[in-house]
């Protein structure tokens, strides 16, 4: 059974590494073919395949480069040192963390408002689908200079603010979804037990939009570190996965960019599992099936 399952990935896995590696070549090959053009030699396709696995700046770095340098940012360098993956990956933690935690208060706060208040839903619900289609490329520069204006210094302010731009949208339309879930046959009986707003809010409305939020939050979640990268770029940061690939681009280190934005993945993913655990600990809490 696990292997029928398994099958499957390991396929897809594969063609990816397969058609990376011959990306690799391909991109790669234009400098061995130069190299050749200058000493005045020529290489066959059999010479060229080996040469383009090992070069220090490749277009391309194939998987197995891309490997090597991760380890050696992971496990080939002191936690503390500005070198590791694992110092500049807590750096992008830690302000994914501060905007995922504004942008759940936010899209929480504004879909309990919006499903209380008729006017909230005919005035703030529009704007907040209308903000989701500016360019967040062109939006964090702006939130910076107004950061700077007000006298804010630190650089964790505008990576937060930009992460909690991206995480409660996904937030905000969930629950508002699972705060409306029950239906008229649900409220009219706790109005006939004569339970008040408040009650029907916390006996109700809340534990029916709890699979909606825990769905929305692993959207939430790798939307926030997503808008930490993009928030380390114009804010001149040099720690942190989003500074590490920018200096990888400037310096003309590809295999530093490729290391950093894999590490970055890695991080969305254990944070999403993270997610799925607490989600399943709720669900056993409240007595749901797991």
């Amino acid at each position: 059974m696990m292997t029928d399952r398994a099958l499957p990935v390991l396929t897809v896995l594969l063609a990816i590494f397969a058609l990376w590696y011959a990306a690799a070549v391909w991109m790669n090959a234009k400098w061995v073919y130069d190299q050749a053009s200058r000493a005045g030699t020529t290489v066959t396709l059999a010479e060229v395949i080996p040469q383009t696995m090992a070069q220090p700046r490749p277009l391309l770095p194939p998987p197995h480069q891309v490997a090597t340098e991760l380890w050696k940012g992971v496990a080939a360098q002191a936690v503390t040192s500005k070198r590791s993956l694992v110092y500049h990956g807590y750096v992008t933690f830690r302000g994914t963390m501060m905007g995922f935690a504004l942008g759940i208060a936010l899209g929480v706060g504004l879909a309990m408002a919006i499903v209380r208040f008729r006017v909230m839903e005919l005035s703030v619900m529009p704007w907040a689908i209308i903000s989701q289609t500016i360019p967040i490329v062109a939006l964090a520069p702006m939130i910076l200079t107004v950061s700077n204006q007000m006298g804010i210094d630190n650089r964790e302010v505008p990576k937060a603010i930009i992460s909690a731009y991206l995480s409660f949208f996904p937030v905000l339309v969930s629950m508002v979804k699972g705060l409306r879930s029950p239906d008229q046959m649900q409220l009219d009986l706790l109005s006939t037990y004569g339970a008040s707003q408040g009650q029907t809010f916390w006996k109700l409305r809340l534990p029916a939009s709890m699979p909606y939020f825990f769905a929305s939050l692993k959207v939430a979640i790798a939307a926030a570190l997503v808008g930490t990268i993009i928030g380390e770029l114009p804010t001149g940061a040099i720690e942190g996965l989003g500074a590490r690939m920018l200096i990888g681009s400037q310096f003309g280190e590809p295999l530093i960019m490729w290391a950093a934005l894999f590490a970055a993945a890695i991080l969305a993913g254990g944070l999403i599992v993270i997610v799925g655990l607490i989600e399943r600990m709720a669900r056993a809490r409240m007595g749901a099936p797991a």
